[in-house]
């Protein structure tokens, strides 16, 4: 396996830094910080799925303090026009005939983006939306010019529903489903988010914009010739069980499995590194099948050292899993005595079952788990 040299690693290490920092702040989003990360250094789009207050656009604050550069964020409206994204005309400009946007503070000039309510997008900023997410672009009228983004995340509580969105939707290469954390850990949340309070800027990991784009130059550099036969059984493998990944998509990969292999300080890609593609989902359905399709081309892995620990790590839902532990709380809150305190855990914790029981992707098995976690609610609700 070929190792970095240790000059090459100092970046590396502060990403990382940056990364183990975002995951002591925020608990159980460690899947999240890590595509954040990976996108990050292969500057490619990150899309968040989940619904309101699961910590979307702090985690993404977070980092924009933790690096150095122009940070832009915009609550997308059916009405949001051109002008609040880019920017207005350049008035003086424009009384000498020059149609010039006035972009100091706005998205063309950011190099870190996020883009919350993503899918609210309307036609008027559509076709710009998508140059910047496909080809880091800005074009109004004449103008053109690079934007100098390193990574852009969108967010949504739903995924599109009609044909203008997908073509949106289909710019972010990665998606990820961002939830509310497990009520298990809610002690470890609050604890976390107390620290983040009291801790001064100086005590914060950080990394310059520059950096980032030194890296990015360096993904480049990392062989993938040992794993490209794998990785184009793997794609399909995909495509046969109706995934569209597209000859686009499949070139666009390549850079967010040379990240994982940088993250992990190698210039050497190797199987676990496709872990990534667990993530290019374009439907809930296919979170379960994608997984499993990717976790059967990784597990034959050999080496031991230097691997990403998102590699080792399944993210979708055990269905006999999740059934067990609802049969359990059940019995809890039978019990002859049960404190108000210990229904009120019971009911949190039954909360969050019943979201995750909702990311299992085979009907039948969503369907068997959800049958007890509605016995159980009636019986709460009962009791109310």
């Amino acid at each position: 396996m070929e190792i970095m040299k240790q000059e090459d690693v100092v970046l590396t290490d502060k990403l990382n830094g940056i990364l183990d920092h975002l995951k002591q702040t925020f608990v159980g989003k460690d899947d999240i910080i890590d595509l954040m990360g990976i996108c990050l250094a292969g500057r490619e789009n990150l899309f968040l799925l989940g619904p309101p207050g699961t910590a979307k656009s702090a985690m993404v604050k977070e980092m924009s303090k933790l690096l150095h550069g122009k940070y832009f964020e915009y609550l997308l409206t059916r009405f949001t026009e051109p002008n609040e994204l880019f920017g207005p005309f350049d008035i003086r400009k424009l009384r000498e005939g020059d149609l010039v946007t006035n972009t100091e503070g706005m998205l063309p000039e950011a190099s870190l983006i996020f883009l919350d309510e993503l899918l609210n997008a309307n036609s008027a900023i559509l076709n710009s939306l998508l140059m910047v997410l496909n080809e880091k672009v800005f074009r109004r009228g004449r103008e053109t010019k690079n934007i100098p983004s390193l990574m852009i995340i969108g967010a949504s509580n739903h995924l599109p529903q009609d044909e203008a969105l997908q073509a949106l939707f289909d710019r972010f290469l990665v998606r990820v489903q961002c939830n509310y954390v497990d009520p298990v850990h809610l002690n470890a949340v609050l604890n976390a988010g107390w620290k983040l309070e009291q801790r001064t800027i100086s005590e914060k990991p950080n990394i310059k914009a520059e950096d980032i784009v030194v890296l990015q130059s360096q993904v480049s550099e990392v062989n993938l010739d040992e794993i490209k036969p794998a990785y184009i059984e793997l794609i399909q493998k995909l495509r046969n069980a109706g995934v569209p990944v597209s000859d686009r998509r499949a070139v666009k990969l390549q850079r967010l499995i040379a990240a994982s292999a940088l993250l992990c300080k190698r210039k050497k890609a190797i199987l676990s590194d496709m872990w990534v593609l667990r993530y290019i989902w374009d439907t809930e359905e296919q979170v379960e099948v994608i997984a499993a399709i990717v976790n059967s081309a990784i597990e034959s892995e050999s080496e031991t050292q230097g691997v990403h620990p998102r590699a080792l790590i399944n993210s979708v839902p055990n269905a006999d899993e999740l059934y067990a532990e609802i049969l359990k709380l059940s019995g809890e809150w039978e019990r002859e005595t049960i404190s108000l305190s210990e229904r009120s855990v019971i009911k949190d914790r039954l909360h969050y079952l019943s979201g995750r029981s909702e990311w299992i992707s085979n009907e039948e098995q969503r369907s068997y788990v959800q049958k007890p976690i509605n016995d159980l609610w009636k019986k709460v609700m009962m009791t109310e």
